[in-house]
């Protein structure tokens, strides 16, 4: 199982535009809490509540996670962590907002393990890059196609 996470995070940094990243500057934390859900054999969806924190601001995200490809097994909550990267130091409110895609693997048996470097947002210049992901347990397998969608929250939503 170790080997095929390494294999999948070499497939995602490579697959997702990892060279651009390393052009860019990181600018914050994205933490999501991730539902649990069963995997639908040729994918999920599950929902996402998010905080992204910055240098000088935190704002809340909300949206969902989908693995498109081999998706077997149940997985309970869990707790998704991923560094924000940008082209400038400086990102306006909302800037998170939008359509991420990226190769994707994980496997959880008991606890869980999975690598995802997406890119997308504000036209496609920030990459999140992951960091950690805690609390996903269950009996799953997953490995494919993943995408996230992020909407915006102001603190009046």
């Amino acid at each position: 199982m170790r080997k095929l996470l390494l294999a999948a995070a070499a497939i995602a940094a490579i697959g997702s535009g990892a060279g651009p990243a390393s052009a860019a500057v990181r600018v914050g934390t994205l933490s999501c809490r991730e539902a649990g859900g069963w995997g639908m054999i040729l994918g999920s969806t599950r929902r996402l509540h998010c905080i992204y924190q910055g240098a000088d601001h935190d704002e809340r995200y909300v949206g969902d996670i989908s693995k498109i490809g081999v998706d077997m097994g149940y997985q309970g909550a869990a707790r998704v962590v991923w560094e924000v990267f940008a082209p400038t130091d400086r990102i306006g409110p909302g800037a998170l907002a939008g359509h991420y895609g990226g190769v994707t693997a994980n496997a959880a048996v008991g606890v869980g393990l999975g690598a995802n470097v997406l890119v997308g947002g504000s036209d496609r210049t920030i990459t999140l890059q992951p960091v950690s992901i805690e609390g996903a347990t269950g009996l799953d397998v997953a490995a494919g196609i993943g995408g996230v969608t992020l909407h915006y929250r102001s603190r009046y939503d």
